[in-house]
């Protein structure tokens, strides 16, 4: 599939392959998965450091994550207007072309960067790391970072942040945890949208839809909102999103505070959908869910490491489950 659609070179990782880059030349009959693992591997490294970076500035860094038009955009400006009095945030957004994302961002008085992925359908490490290049993240809380609307592939790609939110539309269809396992795993958080839309729709059900999250053996909250409707109106508003928030931004106080990091659950079945080597990357990934000492963020594709739990309980989830 990617090896198709050539998503792995992305407009971020390009110099590593192109020209004299470090994997622009390989041995004789080096298989072409190779140097896709060696991107992969590439990205890994790139995102400790961006990781490193947001750890250094105190900065949560969400990975938001679904389909086009589930609602990314909308919810971040209903989070900006409830909270931008009480926490600092930022935007990274990811799109193929224009700015239109970002424009609505700035237009909310919160700084953001749009990234243009060209024809790339996933954000990458290296890009991200030049959109920060233009973000000064001293005093911000939170930096969320709006992934292109895709239900593949954004779950493979560590960025560097700390967690994954997911979101399904109502508008969609209710069996998309089980057509798009990969991408629901990642989630440390879903988020069911545009719920205010329910009762306009007899082909939805929002319990058909966590039973079939269930099903993936997650465990992970699932929550019920509509953007649209505030903080608390209607029961579907968004107030469950900003209590979970905050208690996300002092849970990444305290790890700092004690020298940690926590890192997201980037999926090794994803991995082997953008090559065939996925032991050789996918074996980073054995600690769904932890938090790991910033003393082993950089050689976490080799060896064991020390790690605990990760606070407010969230589930170890299967092997090869994620």
């Amino acid at each position: 599939m990617c090896d198709t659609c050539g998503c792995n070179v992305t407009p971020g990782n390009a110099h590593l392959v192109r020209g004299d880059g470090k994997h622009a030349k390989t041995p004789d009959g080096r298989a072409a998965v190779e140097v896709l693992a060696s991107l992969l591997g590439e990205n890994d490294h790139q995102a400790a450091h961006n990781r490193e970076h947001f750890d250094h500035h105190g900065v949560l860094a969400v990975n938001l994550m679904s389909s086009p038009g589930a609602g990314k955009t909308s919810l971040l400006e209903a989070t900006i207007e409830a909270l931008g009095e009480e926490l600092r945030i930022a935007v990274v957004e990811g799109d193929l072309e224009t700015e239109n994302d970002a424009e609505r961002i700035r237009a909310k008085g919160v700084d953001a960067v749009q990234i243009a992925t060209g024809s790339a359908c996933h954000l990458d490490a290296h890009m991200v790391h030049d959109a920060l290049h233009r973000l000064a993240l001293d005093g911000v809380d939170i930096l969320f970072i709006e992934n292109v609307g895709n239900l593949v592939c954004p779950a493979s790609f560590d960025l560097g942040q700390h967690r994954n939110v997911t979101l399904l539309s109502v508008t969609e269809g209710d069996d998309k945890p089980a057509k798009y396992p990969v991408m629901f795993r990642a989630a440390d958080l879903v988020l069911l949208t545009k719920c205010d839309l329910l009762a306009y729709l007899d082909d939805f059900d929002p319990d058909r839809a966590e039973d079939a999250l269930r099903n993936l053996a997650s465990a992970v909250p699932m929550q019920r909102l509509s953007a649209r409707r505030g903080a608390t109106q209607g029961g579907v508003g968004i107030g469950p999103w900003l209590e979970w928030l905050r208690a996300e931004v002092q849970a990444q106080r305290e790890r700092v505070r004690r020298g940690e990091t926590q890192r997201p659950n980037v999926q090794p079945d994803g991995a082997r959908l953008h090559d065939q080597a996925a032991p050789a990357v996918g074996q980073a990934h054995h600690g769904h869910g932890h938090a790991h000492h910033h003393g082993h963020e950089h050689g976490h594709e080799h060896g064991h490491h020390h790690h605990e739990h990760a606070d407010h309980g969230q589930a170890h989830r299967p092997s090869g489950g994620g």
